[in-house]
């Protein structure tokens, strides 16, 4: 019998169409056969660890359930699906119509050039976090043996990191709410 691997995926967007930049990449995942089980509720986010002025982030987490695909063929598969939604400059910190990052592979740890799991600074960002823990609560970090609810309580990000609603915005410069439909 086929084992059925649980991962999990952080998708996020800052420019263009940052919604439908997250849905194009959800859609990639799926058609790279990599089965998309659950997404969370996408939560606009501030920019983190960044170069330059940045526009708010869309984020949201995919668990994904695959069997018989090693996780260097899922990242490769994540990657072909940056590559195609624009993004060409995996490892610099500039503004991106996708970014897809894999956070946890089952259980797995290994440390590569090519790969690090579960993902190295996923307990220190709570854009991750809060989506992450909207779908497995109580998934244990298999190197801090923690859960993610716990990991997003000890968390020093301070980040604002809010639940995105596409029908509301808020104006500064009148600091009032206004529909957006």
């Amino acid at each position: 019998m086929e084992e059925e691997i649980t991962a999990y995926v952080s998708i996020g967007s800052n420019l263009g169409d940052r919604a439908g930049n997250l849905l194009l990449a959800v859609r990639g995942l799926l058609e790279a056969s990599l089965g998309v089980s659950r997404i969370s509720a996408i939560y606009e986010t501030e920019p983190v660890e960044v170069d330059e002025e940045h526009r708010n982030y869309l984020n949201l987490v995919a668990e994904l359930k695959v069997t018989n695909i090693t996780a260097e063929q899922v990242m490769a598969r994540m990657l072909r699906v940056e590559y195609l939604l624009g993004r060409r400059e995996k490892f610099q910190k500039k503004p991106r119509t996708v970014d897809l990052d894999l956070l946890f592979y089952g259980d797995l740890q290994c440390n590569t050039l090519f790969l690090t799991l579960p993902h190295p600074k996923l307990h220190e960002r709570k854009f991750v976090l809060v989506p992450l823990a909207e779908l497995a609560p109580d998934l244990v970090h298999p190197v801090f043996n923690k859960t993610i609810l716990e990991l997003l309580e000890e968390t020093s990000d301070r980040s604002v990191v809010k639940r995105w609603n596409p029908n509301f915005r808020i104006e500064k410069s009148e600091e009032k709410i206004t529909a957006g439909f």
